[in-house]
This record gives structure tokens, sequence and C-alpha cells, in this order.
């Protein structure tokens, strides 16, 4: 479970506020959308309980733990072993192949071998297995997302986090994209933390945080 408490960010000198006081709580096997216009602060708030940043003011527990109280390398533990991450480009190493791509995670914990069968099983879950041999450059749009998908997958994580996954995507593989992490919530309990711009898609997740000017919105009526 995640929990907010008062997440107050600013940003430089002199500091500019963009949340103002988040408070709200992600339970186990969720999957919840945050949405708002562009400069909402959507992008900021889920660094900030994804462990890839910290907030101004406030608090993030994962778990029961407070991350501010986690040392460097407690909170890169925490990300190998109980977070995955999809951004809005999919940051595939080009000099890889699409399996290496997917095994990067194991790679850095020296458990490549053991997990190689798992890599297999989730290029052919995404329908992309044959394509475990070729390089980023040599895949569409849709593709490398989908591989960015089975790395953020490999070790299981309980949580993913995904900063407009859709965004550099047409409307087909877009949508193939949020078939895919409905799935992967349904059939695995991933809870899931998705931003995104179209409401649509946010409509999809069983919840929506809505912000405005970095507040929560009356929209988000199960938080308020």
């Amino acid at each position: 479970m995640i929990v907010c408490h008062n997440l107050i960010k600013d940003f430089g000198d002199p500091p500019q506020r963009v949340l103002y006081g988040t408070s709200f709580t992600i339970e186990d096997g969720e999957f919840v959308s945050i949405s708002g216009r562009s400069g909402s602060g959507k992008s900021t708030l889920l660094y900030l309980i994804s462990s890839l940043d910290h907030p101004t003011l406030g608090e993030v527990l994962i778990d029961g733990i407070n991350l501010k109280d986690m040392d460097t390398k407690q909170i890169h533990k925490l990300r190998n072993e109980k977070i995955g991450f999809i951004f809005q480009f999919h940051y595939l190493l080009p000099e890889l192949t699409v399996l290496e791509n997917v095994l990067l995670p194991a790679r850095n914990l020296k458990i490549i071998d053991q997990k190689k069968g798992t890599a297999f099983e989730l290029l052919k879950k995404l329908g992309i297995s044959h394509l475990a041999n070729r390089y980023p450059n040599q895949l569409s749009g849709g593709e490398q997302q989908r591989v960015a998908i089975a790395r953020a997958l490999l070790l299981k994580p309980k949580y993913l986090f995904a900063d407009e996954p859709t965004g550099n995507l047409d409307t087909i593989n877009a949508q193939i994209v949020m078939n895919i992490l409905k799935e992967v919530n349904r059939t695995d309990g991933t809870t899931i933390c998705l931003v995104t711009h179209d409401p649509d898609f946010a409509s999809m997740a069983k919840r929506e945080i809505y912000l405005i000017d970095g507040k929560i919105s009356h929209r988000d009526n199960e938080i308020i």
C-alpha cells in the first residue's frame, strides 16, 4: 500500500510551488490514474510516490516504510525488488537486442540465467517474441514500448508506475498498451499508477486522481 501525507513540492529559487498538500492512499492491487491538464503536477506527483524524487514537505510510505528514512542503498533495493517503471520514451539501449534490453534488470542483479525464461514468456505474452533478436531501431514505436513494458515486468514488481506510456503512440498501439496494463493488473494483482492526459485512458483505471494546479480536484470523490 502507498500512503501519501500532505505532499508539497517546490522548484527553483525563489521556490515555485507545484503540489499543494496532496494526501491519498493507493491500496494493493489498485489501478489508479493521475490525470489533469499540462502543468497540473501529474508527473511530479508520480515521481514523488515512486521514489524518483523527494517532496519538499510531506511523507510517502510504501508498505509502511517512510521513503525519507531510507538511504540510497535501501531505495535502490526497493526499486529492484518492488517497483517497475514505464515512461513516455522507452529508453531502450540501441546496442542491445530486444531480449537483452528486457533482461537489463536481471543483469544488474546478476540473475540473467534465472530470468531468461521469464523474459521469453513476457515477450510471448506481449506478442513480440519473434522480435527477441532484433535491435530497437528495427522496431516500430508500439513494439519498442512493449519491450519497455516487458523490461518493467521482468522482476514481477508489486508496483508499476507509468508516466504517459502512450504519449508517443498511435491510437491502435496506445490501446494495446492500455489493454496490457489492465491485464497485468487483473491477472497478477500488480498495483498500477498511470499518469495520462487522455481522459479516455484515465477512465480505464479503477480510480482517478484528477489534479488542477497541483491540487486534487473534486472529481476524485473517493479521496476527498
